[in-house]
């Protein structure tokens, strides 16, 4: 299995690195960039100006710049050594937490299908922080809210699935609460003792201006109309260097997913919270958190006007945790979400140059991924409801009894 990892890791690092860098690791690249003005001119992220990421995005892309900031391929290694290390921290304790060692093996599977964006973002830095975080919510709740406050700063998705966490938790201000907030207050004090105060929060409005992502679940009938008129227009977003498709009521679609997205989040939440309240003290509380989980992360990604591709990596966390404790439900998902995959590293970055052309195919396989997407958000709100009334008495992975039983004690 070990072998695997390592022949997967390297894999994805030789064609980033080697095969791909202009296109797939061109963030990675530009990273080192930002660490570059930072070290040399002292222009640092969000200390010197508003910046599109959160503050603590600066961690894990300084931590490269310790091999280089003027070499971007040896800064891109260093990229890739990083995230490995951080995986091979989550397969750890996936083996731990496991019945089967089906977890690992699909997540290896999983990131090859995805392609080099699966370790060429920063996203690459919060997907084993989730698993990580997954993996203790009942036995090590503060931890788990400590690590997935963390990890929305770095990026914002793994502090929705506080969510699920704080809804279901008996004591959620001492165990998720009081967690999250000292992190974010920390950071927040080393921001402002950099002087950066005034732009801690800036990633929260950098990006609402973006219009309408190409690879967006939103941008789909205008991907469709475009082989058919010539009235739709792709276009470079040169602020963020992102593509953007505009069409006839391309702009109300950018309102509406700007609304939808708050908004389903809270719906989210308030379906929790009524699952939970319905379900009792008999529910599966891992199962139903995992589900949550992958729900919360997909709605993020259906109802946003971005589509980046590298999204599609957040879905690992919790398959992959599901699949090593055994949980009842999740092969379905697993394949699915594997195919979402494969689909993704097909538009990009193997196919990318076609579909900014409108070509049919490609922009066909990203219709067919962006509907899976759609479906299986769909069939998860379905298993959510499924998994509420199955009883802690009824299942309890293997594994997972020492979890289940220090939750209760609380």
């Amino acid at each position: 299995m070990w072998t695997a990892f390592v022949v997967a890791h390297a894999w994805i690092t030789f064609m980033g690195v080697q095969l791909m860098f202009n296109s797939s690791f061109h963030d990675v690249d530009l990273y080192r960039y930002w660490m570059w003005l930072g070290a040399h001119l002292g222009q640092w992220p969000v200390l010197s100006s508003d910046w599109v990421y959160p503050a603590g995005a600066i961690v894990p892309m300084l931590i490269p710049a310790v091999a280089s900031t003027t070499n971007g391929h040896t800064y891109a290694l260093a990229w890739c050594v990083m995230v490995t290390l951080l995986d091979a921290l989550a397969v750890v304790v996936l083996l731990r937490h496991r019945r089967s060692t089906a977890g690992v093996w699909w997540w290896m599977a999983f990131l090859v299908l995805l392609g080099p964006v699966s370790m060429g973002r920063l996203d690459a830095i919060i997907v084993p922080v989730m698993i990580v975080a997954l993996a203790v919510l009942l036995s090590r709740p503060r931890l788990a809210a400590a690590l997935l406050t963390a990890g929305a700063w770095i990026k914002v998705a793994p502090g929705a699935i506080i969510i699920p966490l704080v809804l279901v938790t008996r004591r959620p201000w001492r165990d998720v609460v009081v967690p999250a907030g000292l992190v974010s207050a920390f950071i927040v004090l080393e921001v402002a003792v950099g002087g950066g105060t005034s732009h801690v929060a800036s990633f929260l409005t950098e990006q609402g201006t973006r219009g309408l992502q190409i690879e967006s679940v939103g941008a789909t009938p205008w991907v469709l109309a475009g082989l058919f008129t010539t009235s739709v227009t792709r276009y470079l977003n040169q602020e963020l260097v992102t593509w953007e498709i505009t069409g006839p009521g391309s702009n109300f679609a950018v309102d509406v997913l700007g609304l939808a997205l708050p908004l389903g989040i809270a719906l989210l939440a308030a379906l929790f919270w009524w699952l939970h309240r319905r379900a009792g003290t008999g529910m599966h509380l891992q199962a139903f958190l995992v589900r949550a989980a992958l729900l919360v992360l997909l709605v993020l990604i259906v109802l946003n006007k971005v589509g980046s591709p590298q999204y599609l990596a957040w879905l690992a966390s919790p398959v992959a945790l599901a699949l090593a404790l055994r949980l009842p439900g999740w092969r379905s998902t697993a394949w699915q979400v594997a195919a979402l995959a494969l689909l993704t590293q097909i538009v990009f970055p193997l196919d990318y140059g076609a579909l900014l052309n409108g070509q049919v195919p490609v922009s066909l396989v990203l219709v067919a991924r962006n509907v899976l997407l759609v479906v299986l958000l769909v069939e998860t709100v379905r298993d959510l409801v499924r998994d509420s009334r199955r009883s802690e008495d009824s299942y309890t992975p293997p594994g997972f009894v020492e979890a289940a039983a220090s939750h209760a004690s609380r």
